[in-house]
């Protein structure tokens, strides 16, 4: 604190801990090089934004507001839906001109108070690009705040490279005096290595008032947030810092480069907490987990797996090697290997792949299986039921314990509608079977290798459906004379006279 300042405590509202939020989330973010907006590029599974938006949530904040500009309609429609998702309100308000970050927050205020807020106790700012930050951090800056009754309290961290930053500067006695943007800073304040993570914890009222005085007297002409700092040092008000022991915390994003340098930290941090939980993750460099996956004890990945948003794996499954999920359900001690799976569920025991196809809708019961080449869609395999492989199983419901032969092909579209197959239980069907939809056949009965079933079969009943074979002797010697088919032809028939000739001398 500066020597004289006056001791500030908090304000009532900060005291009973009333706190808004302010997310900070319309630059353009030139750098990604992309239609697509910044903060809705995604970091293991979800957009940077809601990475922001859910840590500032942890907190339950009265007032939860982002201050949006570039891709507005994209971003607010983004967080439209993730309101429904946390039950709460999450207010926008759009940033028209990109004037600084304290032009960004006097919009945020704005907002707060047409909603009735941030006129008394904490007002937090952060940013939408800054995806590791967590609720923890956060609460650990409102305390920092609250505690040391700061006007504004700065969250900082120590780093070896501190480029692009701005620099937080102290006095002789360590106190903060204020934070200069790397554009501004003389030589000697480049070097500093403190740098500010740009979230904040401001007492509302001094928020309110400073921000009327910022100016763009600086190097990009902007209203800089961090000119507060020095503001309420003038004021003679308390201006402290929180250093971030964990500098991943406050890395922001800004070109693809830190995308996938802070989704590989992300990832680190994801399977290590599952293996802390008791699952076996074989070769951590090549399994990638989205942060809202579910993973039961004993669980195993195997190398090369990718396990996407909304998938949930029991006790005991296998996952890999080489398998995508997303939004996928696999059951206790199910295996489901080399496989691409999308909004399917696994039963428990069941066994998938190698080299299989889940598409959505699908659902394997208990010890179901599909095997290698097997494609799945909009269909329900019974209990112990088996497709073991080459087949397409589409808009279909297999009882249990039935047996697919292989190169079956459900065939559900008739070019305009989608129809549904049904095969009992304790059935029998064999190789190379099309099955026109809609088709029902029975508990319990056979259909021959071979056939075209367009009827009903019923239960007990052996369905053969295929033309009668005939044979057009001489054909290859008539149609393809000296070919090296027909030469085969003619050896084989010579043969053939040899050996059932009674008078051909054997010996």
């Amino acid at each position: 604190m500066l020597e004289g300042a006056t001791a500030r405590p908090p304000s009532d509202g900060v005291s009973s801990g009333s706190v808004s939020t302010i997310v900070l989330a319309a630059g353009e973010g030139t750098r990604m090089r992309s239609a697509t907006p910044k903060v809705l590029h995604r970091l293991s599974g979800r957009p940077l934004i809601e990475h922001a938006v859910r840590a500032a949530a942890g907190i339950a904040p009265e007032d939860l507001t982002v201050v949006i500009g570039h891709g507005r309609q994209a971003v607010g429609e983004h967080l439209t839906e993730l309101a429904d998702r946390l039950d709460r309100t999450i207010s926008t308000v759009v940033q028209e001109q990109q004037l600084g970050t304290g032009h960004a927050v006097s919009c945020g205020m704005a907002q707060l108070a047409r909603s009735g807020a941030g006129t008394a106790g904490t007002v937090l700012v952060t940013y939408g690009d800054v995806p590791l930050l967590d609720a923890d951090t956060l609460r650990g800056l409102l305390t920092e705040h609250r505690d040391s009754g700061n006007a504004v309290t700065v969250l900082s961290a120590v780093v070896e490279d501190p480029t692009g930053y701005g620099r937080m500067v102290r006095d002789t006695g360590g106190d903060v005096t204020g934070i200069v943007e790397q554009k501004d800073a003389t030589s000697e304040q480049a070097a500093i290595q403190e740098i500010n993570s740009g979230v904040y914890a401001f007492d509302a009222a001094f928020l309110g008032d400073a921000l009327n005085r910022l100016s763009t007297g600086n190097a990009q002409g902007e209203l800089y947030l961090t000119d507060l700092v020095s503001i309420a040092r003038q004021d003679g008000l308390r201006a402290g810092t929180l250093v971030c022991a964990d500098t991943w915390l406050v890395e922001g994003i800004n070109d693809r480069v830190q995308l996938a340098k802070l989704g590989a930290e992300l990832n680190r941090r994801l399977l290590l907490h599952w293996m802390r939980q008791g699952v076996t993750v074989t070769d951590p460099n090549s399994a990638w987990l989205d942060c809202d996956v579910e993973l039961d004890q004993d669980v195993v990945l195997e190398p090369s797996v990718q396990l996407r948003a909304g998938t949930t794996v029991g006790a005991g499954a296998t996952i890999g090697p080489e398998t995508t999920l997303t939004a996928c359900t696999v059951g206790g001690g199910a295996t489901v290997v080399r496989t691409q799976g999308e909004q399917a569920e696994v039963g428990p025991g069941a066994s998938v792949g190698p080299f299989a196809f889940l598409r959505s809708g699908t659902r394997l019961d208990t010890d179901a299986k599909v095997g290698t080449f097997v494609e799945v869609k909009s269909a329900e395999i019974g209990p112990g039921s088996k497709v073991p492989h080459l087949s397409y199983v589409g808009d279909a419901t297999i009882g249990e314990h039935t047996n697919i032969g292989a190169a079956t092909v459900f065939v559900n579209y008739d070019g305009v509608a989608k129809h549904h197959t049904v095969i009992g239980s304790h059935s029998r069907t064999g190789a190379d079977n099309m099955f026109v939809a809609p088709v029902h056949v029975d508990d319990g009965a056979y259909t021959a290798a071979g056939s075209v079933i367009t009827e009903d079969v019923p239960p007990g009943a052996m369905a053969v459906a295929r033309g009668k074979q005939r044979n057009i002797e001489g054909w290859v010697a008539k149609r393809r004379p000296g070919t090296t088919a027909d030469q085969a032809a003619q050896r084989a028939l010579a043969d053939r006279e040899t050996t059932t000739d009674p008078t051909s001398d054997a010996s």
